[in-house]
């Protein structure tokens, strides 16, 4: 489903030239539970962002089920990250005047999906992460380990073959961290894609399969 094949990515900051990439390569099959783990600076976000489509790489190829990622347009790009991929972050990115459920439908109405149809689909996703009864409520009415679970609903509600997760048990205490993971591993049983950002090796252990990531270098640590 995704392949990296020695791929760079290098941001000038000043004078100085920082390979945030450095020829790195990895290979995720459909319904693997993958984490990838490093500390600040070490590249975690530039990876993210180049297999979530909202990048692209300097060097080398990235394949998403078999395509080329450089011979996509703007406007398919835009039309993976839409249909493909479901993100989920650190800091939830709600809409703050939006309710539980009006967050959830925003990825259905830039679809173009009916009106019917989004109704059901965001009761069915608000279900899926236990918050069926919390649709009405606002960002600010929620703790956030609801919040993060209205972030994941928000990311299944496209049903989307991919499921990238920045840091999403970054803002939380260990016990909501612990029920986010459990949900993540749920999904994963139900059939998702799911690859998980962290800095935490507690939260990277629970994933199937562990990358670590240093200096812009890939190793694979456990399968």
């Amino acid at each position: 489903m995704i392949e990296l094949r020695d791929v760079s990515k290098i941001y000038q900051i000043g004078d100085e030239r920082v390979r945030a990439l450095d020829h790195a390569n990895l290979h995720i099959a459909a319904h693997e539970f993958v984490s990838v783990i490093g500390p600040s600076g070490s590249g975690k976000s530039t990876l993210m962002n180049i297999i979530g489509c909202l990048d692209t790489a300097d060097a080398g190829e990235y394949l998403l089920d078999g395509t080329r990622i450089e011979d996509y347009s703007e406007t398919q790009l835009a039309r993976v990250r839409n249909r493909k991929i479901g993100f989920v972050f650190q800091n939830f990115n709600l809409i703050p005047k939006l309710s539980a459920a009006e967050n959830v439908e925003l990825p259905l109405i830039y679809q173009g999906v009916r009106r019917g149809e989004r109704a059901r689909r965001v009761a069915e996703a608000l279900e899926r992460v236990g918050l069926e009864k919390r649709s009405s409520h606002l960002p600010t009415e929620l703790s956030g380990g609801q919040q993060q679970r209205v972030a994941i609903a928000r990311a299944l509600v496209t049903r989307p073959s991919l499921v990238l997760a920045d840091e999403p048990t970054g803002n939380l205490d260990s016990h909501t961290s612990r029920e986010i993971m459990q949900l993540f591993a749920e999904m994963h049983e139900q059939g998702n894609t799911i690859v998980l950002i962290t800095h935490d090796s507690d939260v990277a252990r629970q994933a199937k399969r562990v990358v670590h990531i240093l200096d812009g270098k890939l190793t694979e640590v456990s399968a």
